[in-house]
C-alpha cells in the first residue's frame, strides 16, 4: 500500500476507535505510519481523510451485506420470508460493525459543521433508497423512479430506526421476525380499512 491508502486504513481504525469528532491528523498519522503532511498532500485535510474513510467503511458493509444477501437470500420477491431472511441478516451486521455505525452517528452530529458532508450523505441515501427498493421488492429504478424512491425510503427508515433501537439496546430491540411480524399485522390492518371503504 501507498501512503494513500495507509492513511485511509489508518482513518478508519481511528474512526472505530475514538470516533469521528476525537480522531485528530497525529492520531491517524500515527495509525498509518506516515508523516503529517502527507494528510495535507493526498487529503487536503483531516476532515477531507476522515470523510472519505467514513463513506469507504459504510461502502464496505453496503458491498458486503449485498454479498451476502445474494449468497443467502436472493433475489427480492416481496415476501415476508423474504423481508425476514434480509433483516436478519441487516442486524447480524450490527453486531460486527458496531463501532463503524457508532462512528457514523458521530458524523451525522458533525454534518452542519463540515463542509459537502450533507451533500454527500444525502446523495448515499438516496442511492440507498433505490438499492432497498430493488433488493427487496424487486423495483426497477429505472422504469418507476418514483415508486421505487418512496419504498426504498420506507426501508430507510426502518434501517435508522431499528438501527438505533439496536445500539440503544440490543437485548430489546426487534429481531427480523419481530419486524416481520409486525408488517404482517400492518398489512392486516390496511386491507381490513380497503375492504370497509369499498
Amino acid at each position: 500500500m501507498g501512503n494513500r491508502e495507509d492513511l485511509i486504513a489508518g482513518a478508519k481504525r481511528c474512526l472505530l476507535d475514538k470516533g469521528y469528532a476525537r480522531t485528530t491528523a497525529r492520531d491517524v498519522a500515527t495509525a498509518a505510519g506516515t508523516s503529517l503532511a502527507a494528510i495535507g498532500y493526498h487529503f487536503g485535510s483531516t476532515q477531507a481523510l476522515l470523510n472519505m474513510a467514513v463513506f469507504e467503511a459504510m461502502r464496505e458493509w453496503g458491498a458486503e451485506l449485498e454479498q451476502a444477501m445474494a449468497a443467502d437470500v436472493g433475489p427480492g420477491d416481496g415476501s415476508l420470508e423474504h423481508f425476514e431472511r434480509y433483516w436478519a441478516r441487516v442486524i447480524e451486521t450490527f453486531a460486527t460493525h458496531r463501532q463503524m455505525w457508532l462512528a457514523t452517528f458521530d458524523v451525522f452530529a458533525q454534518m452542519d459543521r463540515v463542509p459537502d458532508m450533507r451533500g454527500a450523505l444525502s446523495a448515499g441515501v438516496e442511492r440507498a433508497r433505490f438499492a432497498w427498493a430493488e433488493l427487496l421488492q424487486g423495483l426497477d429504478p429505472e422504469a418507476d423512479s418514483e415508486t421505487a424512491r418512496r419504498v426504498g425510503s420506507l426501508y430507510q427508515a426502518l434501517l435508522s430506526g431499528v438501527l438505533v433501537q439496536w445500539l440503544i439496546d440490543p437485548e430489546r430491540a426487534p429481531s427480523s421476525h419481530d419486524l416481520a411480524e409486525a408488517l404482517r399485522v400492518i398489512a392486516a390492518g390496511v386491507r381490513r380499512d380497503s375492504s370497509a371503504g369499498e
